[in-house]
């Protein structure tokens, strides 16, 4: 099969790391995979106590909270990643992106066609916070996890991303994307405080808790509000 321009970006992303390896093409790469739009469905209550019975700590808050924070770091990592080698991203709509939860390791996602529907990096900014709104809609209906802790995790999940990003791929786009992201008005604003220095990084802060340090020998992580408390 020949690549397209997108396929050719999704190849070249594969090698900044595990989370952002994302299979393409007219086959899924396993079986198991199905549009993301079936999670937020009925597949979302046997996926949140899967990820419950892998960590401990049951199919309750923490583990969607924990569930919605791998699904948004892997979109982040998608989409960041995407926009940083090309200026563009694919359609990330739950229609678009297919997804499984292999019997170890964390949850996969499979692009069937992502040159169709592509866009503009700065459509990023919709396209991820809408596709989470749908997630984070039914973990709160569902399970009753705070707005603020979901909207902290994708900001979270979203500097994790920027962190590998900066390590491997130069230039600024991941870095301005980012900011407008987590700035005030953005989609992410109000979520905790991001500091970018050139040449040293970039540290953040969120004004949440992920819950995470409520698992079975879990601690809290390096972003966490409760650390300056």
């Amino acid at each position: 099969m020949e690549e397209t321009g997108m396929e050719d970006v999704l190849r070249r992303l594969a090698a900044v790391g595990p989370f952002f390896r994302v299979p393409y093409g007219d086959t899924p790469p396993g079986s198991g995979f199905r549009p993301l739009a079936e999670l937020y469905g009925d597949g979302l209550g046997p996926y949140v106590a899967e990820i419950g019975r892998r960590m401990g700590s049951g199919p309750g808050r923490v583990a969607a909270s924990t569930a919605q924070f791998g699904l948004a770091s892997r979109l982040w990592s998608l989409g960041l990643g995407c926009a940083a080698l090309s200026g563009r991203v694919p359609d990330l709509g739950p229609d678009r992106v297919w997804w499984r939860l292999p019997g170890a390791g964390s949850l996969e996602l499979w692009l069937p066609d992502p040159g169709r529907g592509a866009g503009p990096a700065g459509s990023l900014g919709e396209t991820v916070p809408g596709h989470l709104a749908v997630l984070d809609a039914r973990l709160r209906e569902r399970f009753g996890v705070s707005p603020r802790v979901l909207h902290g995790n994708s900001a979270s999940a979203l500097v994790g991303a920027l962190r590998v990003l900066m390590d491997r791929i130069p230039g600024g786009t991941a870095v301005r994307l980012a900011e407008g992201l987590l700035a005030d008005g953005g989609p992410l604003g109000g979520t905790g405080t991001f500091i970018h220095e050139e040449g040293l990084g970039v540290a953040f802060v969120r004004r949440s808790c992920c819950l995470y340090y409520r698992v079975p020998g879990g601690g809290l992580c390096g972003d966490c509000v409760l650390r300056t408390r």
